[in-house]
């Protein structure tokens, strides 16, 4: 006997979860339109939930990522010839036990991989990266911009 009968689906619970038909409701379900857990498949949810922050100060370009759970052997930061920047990995399956049932799966398994392109001040030679707390940090410091020679000319007449 549920407390509060679900309108959304047909869950039934004797435990009050006032967000639990949140979970499978879906309002564009009776249009034909595919549902966003179809569009993205179980292998490339890791890549959707990678949050990534940018920020620019005066002295570098600052990308955070937060990778929860990943070792840092388990994350490659790669730059390419044309100044992309990538964040890749994997995020593995736990070992299952027999003995175990599963109420909710949510985290998220497989490869996922960031790209971004950075900008013509960026330099390079000296980019750096560090794993603290399952946040990765990429610092891209900045090239100097060279300011250019003003040579004032002197007008005659």
């Amino acid at each position: 006997m549920a407390l509060i009968p679900s309108f959304f689906g047909n869950q039934r619970s004797s435990i009050f979860d006032p967000f639990s038909a949140l979970d499978s409701w879906d309002p564009f379900r009776d249009f034909g339109f595919p549902s966003a857990s179809s569009l993205i498949s179980r292998e490339n949810s890791a890549f959707v939930n990678t949050r990534v922050d940018w920020k620019e100060n005066p002295e570098a370009h600052v990308i955070k990522a937060d990778l929860p759970g990943l070792k840092k052997e388990e994350v490659k930061v790669e730059i390419e010839d044309d100044r992309v920047l990538q964040i890749s990995g994997e995020r593995n399956v736990e070992k299952e036990d027999k003995n175990d049932t599963w109420h909710r799966v949510e985290r998220s398994i497989g490869k996922f991989s960031r790209r971004f392109r950075l900008p013509e001040n960026a330099k390079l030679d000296g980019v750096k990266a560090s794993m603290e707390n399952g946040v990765l940090t990429v610092t891209v410091p900045k090239a100097e911009v060279k300011k250019p020679d003003v040579k004032a000319i002197q007008i005659s007449g």
